[in-house]
């Protein structure tokens, strides 16, 4: 990436770097300036940690309340919805108070799943049925933010370009292809992503934060160090690394079948493998 032009910027508790090539410095300052706006409103939307948040607001619902939300907010929770379908239940955003409870190191079971709120799928709108879910966003918002992102450097006429979110999520777009290391404990392993996103989760930077929606007894018997998805979007890619978190590798086939996803790695003791290309 040495003759590309490179911006960075930090959100969503990461830093977003943007990476231009063929592009004049004035036309891709401007570019810059405008996707990492975006990537600004989406945080301010998105994030639970920020109180006046579409997402900190729905998580604050009295029973009976309904309230309406952006369009970008609705659009990320209806992706949310069908990723869940997709996955058979696998990726589930209303675990945040587990998720909390994990990262936060407590003792004791894990909070009970109770509640319902009810996406509404014809409006940007959100009711609280019975209160008790916490939604969370951090397994799709980030890719959420590289899929529009992207499109406003499409729409910028940008042809070959490689958006990242730290070392967990990334876009190229165009016809380029851009190196990239998968780095584990055991090494790394170098590919070229061209035209496709790019998604890992794992234990190695968070700590052990995934949590499985059945509960610790429904976890893999043997857990991965890390795996990442490549996908057609980075929100699917992202969707389907942290669901493969939960899955036992000799399964994940199974599991992706008629998946919208391309190459699939894994590690596990050690070992950093590829699975191969996983979708029908």
């Amino acid at each position: 990436m040495n003759e590309a032009v490179h911006f960075t910027h930090e959100a969503m508790n990461t830093v977003f770097s943007l990476h231009l090539r063929g592009v004049d410095p004035g036309t891709a300052r401007e570019v810059s300036i405008e996707c990492f706006a975006l990537i600004d409103l989406l945080e301010s939307r998105l994030s639970r940690f920020i109180e006046s948040s579409d997402v900190s607001r729905i998580n604050a619902l009295a029973a009976g309340e309904t309230l309406f939300i952006s369009e970008e907010c609705h659009r990320c929770l209806i992706l949310a919805v069908q990723a869940h379908a997709d996955t058979g239940g696998l990726f589930d955003i209303t675990l945040g108070r587990r998720i909390e409870h994990r990262k936060s190191g407590a003792v004791g079971p894990e909070p009970e799943l109770a509640g319902r709120l009810v996406i509404h799928p014809d409006r940007p709108a959100v009711t609280c049925d019975v209160p008790g879910r916490e939604i969370d966003l951090g397994g799709i918002g980030k890719g959420f933010a590289l899929d529009l992102a992207g499109g406003v450097l499409s729409e910028w006429g940008i042809e070959d370009a490689l958006i990242t979110a730290g070392a967990s999520s990334m876009l190229a777009l165009g016809g380029g292809a851009w190196s990239v290391d998968l780095k584990g404990d055991a090494g790394f392993t170098r590919i070229q992503l061209q035209g496709e996103a790019l998604s890992a989760s794992g234990t190695g930077i968070q700590g052990s934060h995934i949590v499985h929606p059945g509960g610790p007894d429904f976890m893999p018997r043997e857990c991965c160090r890390r795996v990442w998805v490549t996908a057609p979007a980075a929100a699917v890619a992202e969707v389907w690394s942290t669901a493969l978190m939960l899955v036992e590798v000799g399964e994940m086939a199974e599991w992706t079948s008629g998946a919208e996803i391309g190459r699939v790695f894994v590690e596990t003791e050690g070992s950093l493998r590829e699975l191969g290309r996983m979708s029908a």
